[in-house]
């Protein structure tokens, strides 16, 4: 049974503008057919629902791509270890999955639809399967982590170091899963904010949202000696060869965290690029790292900091939209570009650098599903 991309791209491009309505009825499905399943996801599915679409999105429109989804399955099969899921549980989500698709695009649908999805499902899941086989042998399902310190540094941004019972293999640029004590089953992402280090401890740079359950225990009632759950790293905005060109860094708000991991492990590789951090926030209040930037910045005379605020009026320095002000500067044509923060803010910066002339392929960012 051969892939067929664009049978699945086409149909799941009718599902897109009723995804809400369309991960609910998944959903409702795979619990009523599976009822023993739904203890291994959280009490509210909301978030849940979300990353569902969100993952299923980035698989069917990188069909085309093999090396790059087989990449991002093995590591979504990797991190799926934590949940619990086995083999067996692929029949039920692949059952669930088709039956959603058949009904809301139902206009549409065909026999060779179905075996195209047929195909790709099965065909993803065997990559999922293999990997997270592969990892068992090798890898613990998660980590767990000790909060050794813990940064409160505006109302609602609190820094963390943990330091993992076992070392904790990443690359810098990478996010992992955390669970805490307070709310079992509910895993959300954060991206780390070092370069692996020879103490093996990660710092987290955590907003409390509303209503975001692990970011608000995080910054408010965790505290030094409390024990975190961690899943394997996941996230494919890593340090890329230059080839001795200059980079570019566009960080807004705690987005600031993998960017800063990427310039420490530039630092410590011994490599010296000119490097540009352009670190955006609405007030000054919110530049929460800048102090520690700064000292980064006097130790390494090749980067050069600036931030900028989006919604102070009184601020001195820089202001202005992140993505315009960027574009004050001189071409960035030459440079390998690392974006993260807001996914608007992201959006729109990729898409101003590609107007520019920066090749997509020099633009790297990464697509958090958390509560950043």
């Amino acid at each position: 049974m051969s892939l067929n991309p664009r049978l699945v791209k086409e149909s799941f491009s009718v599902i897109e503008p009723v995804a809400d309505r369309a991960a609910a009825y998944f959903y409702g499905r795979l619990f009523a057919e599976n009822p023993h399943l739904r203890g291994m996801f959280p009490p509210a599915m909301d978030v849940q629902r979300d990353r569902l679409f969100s993952a299923l999105t980035r698989v069917v429109w990188s069909l085309d791509s093999p090396d790059s989804l087989a990449s991002y399955l093995g590591q979504l099969g990797r991190d799926h270890r934590k949940y619990g899921v086995i083999a067996e549980h692929y029949t039920a989500v692949g059952n669930a999955l088709l039956a959603t698709i058949k009904r809301f695009a139902a206009d549409i649908w065909s026999t060779e639809i179905e075996a195209a999805w047929v195909a790709a499902y099965t065909a993803a899941a065997n990559l999922m399967i293999d990997s997270a086989e592969s990892d068992a042998g090798v890898s613990p399902a998660w980590w767990l982590a000790e909060v050794v310190d813990h940064e409160r540094r505006t109302a609602d941004i609190a820094v963390l170091t943990l330091r993992p019972t076992q070392r904790l293999p990443y690359t810098a640029g990478q996010y992992v899963s955390v669970q805490t004590a307070r709310w079992p089953r509910v895993w959300r992402t954060f991206s780390i904010a070092n370069a692996p280090r020879e103490d093996n401890t990660v710092r987290l740079h955590v907003r409390s949202v509303p209503g975001g359950w692990v970011s608000t225990a995080l910054v408010r009632h965790t505290r030094i000696g409390d024990t975190l759950m961690l899943g394997p790293p996941i996230g494919t905005m890593i340090p890329h060869e230059s080839g001795g060109r200059d980079i570019l860094c566009v960080a807004g708000g705690t987005g600031l965290a993998p960017i800063k991991a990427i310039i420490d492990h530039v630092i410590t590789s011994g490599r010296r690029p000119n490097i540009h951090l352009l670190y955006g926030a609405r007030t000054a209040e919110d530049l929460y790292d800048l102090p520690d930037l700064i000292r980064m910045e006097s130790r390494f005379p090749w980067l050069r900091v600036l931030p900028v605020v989006s919604h102070q009026a009184s601020y001195d320095g820089m202001r202005g939209h992140l993505p315009e002000v960027m574009q004050r500067f001189h071409s960035w044509a030459e440079h390998e570009v690392y974006v993260c923060g807001p996914p608007a803010m992201v959006h729109e910066t990729v898409g101003r650098l590609q107007a520019s002339g920066v090749p997509l392929a020099r633009i790297h960012r990464d697509v958090v599903q958390g509560e950043r």
